[in-house]
C-alpha cells in the first residue's frame, strides 16, 4: 500500500481471535489455527462461508534446521481456507521483509481491488522440540564461511552487535533496559492468554539473568511459543454493518533492504538509516504526523528494538531512548506515560512475531481493551522486527 494508492482508510479490522499461548501446544498448530479462525469470524459477526480471502505471513522464524510442514510447524493461507471449508477467491502468503505489515498490505490490496470481500489474516507460530536455534552445520560455504565457523550464527549475536554499538556510542548502560523489560512483562502478566500471565518481572530479576550473547541476557529475548492469532478485514463500507467498532488501516510501509552485508551483520547505522526512510514513507502513506500517534506499539522480539524504534519514529532524539524510557515515561499505568508496550509485546507474551502490537492497536482503537482501555486512543502504530528489516502499520479509530 503506497502513497497515492487511494487505499487510505478504505479497509478496516472488524474482529479478532487469539489462542492460548503455550511453550508447546497440546494440539497440532493447524487445529489451533482452525479454532482461532472460527473465533475471529464469529467475533466479526460473520460465518466461514462469508470469508473469501485468506492471507498470512507463513515464515517459520527459527535459525535451526527444523522441518517445515503445513498444518504442523506452519499454517499457510490455502491450508487454513481448505480446513475451514471456505471457497477462497484469494489466498496469499507474504514473503519478504516485515511479516505482518506485508500480510496487512496483501489483505488491503485484495479488498480494495475487489479480489475478496472479507479477508481472514492469521499468524501461526510454532516452537519446535529441541534447541530452537540449534546449528547442525558441519561445513559452511559462501558468505557464511566468514561468520558461522566463528560462532556468528543465529539471531543472538546478530542483535548483540548493534546493541553493543548503541551502548558504547550513546553512553547507555544495561541497567536502563531493565525498565523496558519490566514494563513489557507487567502488561503481559495481565493478559489471560499470555504465556507470562500472572508472572511479572522485576528490574532485579532482569539484571540477575544469565548472559547469553553479551550484552544480551535471557530476558532481552522473547520466548519461543506455540500460538495463533487471526483478524478479519473488510471494506470500511461493509464494516459499518458489523457488530464492533471498526479500526481503519491508514497506511503501511516496509523497510528497504539494507546494503549488502555478511549474513546477520546488522550495524547500528544501517538500522537507523533504513528506519528513517521507512518512517518517512509510513507518515506519507498514512497521512498522519508523529505527534498524532497516541498508541505506538513497538516491536520487542529483542529488547534493543524498543530503543531503535523510539528513535526511528521520532518519539525521542537519536541516542536518547535509554534515558527516555526512565522515570515512568513509558509506564502505561501513568497518565503521562507513552504506552509503547501496553499490550505486553513479545517480551510480555511470547514470540507471537508482531501480533501483540497489531492486537493492541485493534483492541484499544475499537474500545475493546477492557481494564487496559485508554481514554483517548485514536491513532496507533504497530511495528514489526527491526526498523531496517521489518515494517509498520498505522491504524486509526476513524478513517483518515
Amino acid at each position: 500500500m503506497s502513497p497515492g494508492s487511494g487505499a487510505r482508510g478504505r479497509v478496516a479490522i472488524v474482529g479478532h481471535g487469539h489462542s492460548q499461548v503455550w511453550r508447546h501446544a497440546p494440539r497440532a498448530l493447524g487445529a489451533v489455527a482452525v479454532d482461532t479462525a472460527r473465533a475471529a469470524i464469529e467475533d466479526a459477526g460473520l460465518k466461514p462461508s462469508d470469508i473469501d480471502g485468506f492471507v498470512t505471513a507463513p515464515l517459520f522464524p527459527t535459525a535451526g534446521a527444523h522441518t517445515v510442514e503445513d498444518g504442523v510447524s506452519t499454517v499457510t493461507a490455502q491450508w487454513l481456507a481448505d480446513h475451514l471449508g471456505a471457497a477462497a477467491r484469494y489466498a496469499a502468503g507474504f514473503q519478504g521483509i516485515g511479516q505482518l505489515p506485508g500480510a496487512v498490505a496483501l489483505a488491503v490490496g485484495a479488498i480494495v481491488s475487489g479480489a475478496a470481500d472479507h479477508v481472514l489474516l492469521h499468524r501461526a507460530l510454532h516452537n519446535p522440540p529441541g534447541r530452537y536455534h540449534g546449528n547442525p552445520m558441519r561445513t559452511a560455504g559462501g558468505a557464511q564461511q566468514w561468520t558461522a565457523p566463528q560462532g556468528y550464527f543465529g539471531p543472538l549475536p546478530m542483535i548483540a552487535l548493534p546493541y553493543n554499538e548503541y551502548l558504547q556510542r550513546h553512553g547507555a548502560r544495561r541497567e536502563a533496559m531493565a525498565t523496558v523489560v519490566a514494563e513489557a512483562r507487567k502488561n503481559g502478566a495481565r493478559i489471560p492468554w499470555s504465556y507470562w500471565y500472572g508472572k511479572p518481572l522485576s528490574p532485579d530479576d532482569y539484571l540477575s539473568a544469565p548472559m547469553i550473547s553479551d550484552p544480551v541476557c535471557r530476558y532481552d529475548c522473547d520466548l519461543p511459543v506455540d500460538g495463533v492469532a487471526a483478524f478479519v478485514l473488510t471494506s470500511a463500507e461493509r464494516a459499518r454493518d458489523l457488530p464492533h467498532r471498526p479500526v481503519h488501516i491508514a497506511g503501511c510501509a516496509s523497510a528497504a533492504p539494507p546494503r549488502h552485508r555478511l549474513p546477520l551483520h546488522w550495524p547500528l547505522d544501517d538500522i537507523m538509516a533504513a528506519g528513517t526512510g521507512l518512517v518517512g514513507r509510513l507518515w506519507e502513506a498514512a497521512g498522519v504526523r508523529p505527534g498524532e500517534v497516541d498508541l505506538p506499539q513497538l516491536y520487542d522480539g529483542f529488547s534493543p528494538f524498543v530503543y531503535f524504534w523510539l528513535e526511528a519514529l521520532g518519539l525521542c532524539p537519536i541516542g536518547e531512548a535509554h534515558r527516555f524510557v526512565q522515570d515512568g515515561r513509558i509506564d502505561s499505568d501513568l497518565p503521562g506515560g507513552l504506552p509503547v508496550l501496553s499490550g505486553g509485546g513479545a517480551l510480555g507474551n511470547g514470540r507471537m512475531h508482531g501480533v501483540p502490537q497489531m492486537l493492541e492497536c485493534y483492541l484499544q482503537l475499537s474500545g475493546r481493551a477492557g481494564p487496559r482501555q485508554r481514554a483517548r486512543a485514536t491513532v496507533g502504530v504497530a511495528c514489526q522486527s527491526s526498523p531496517h528489516f521489518g515494517g509498520a502499520v498505522v491504524y486509526t479509530a476513524e478513517p483518515t
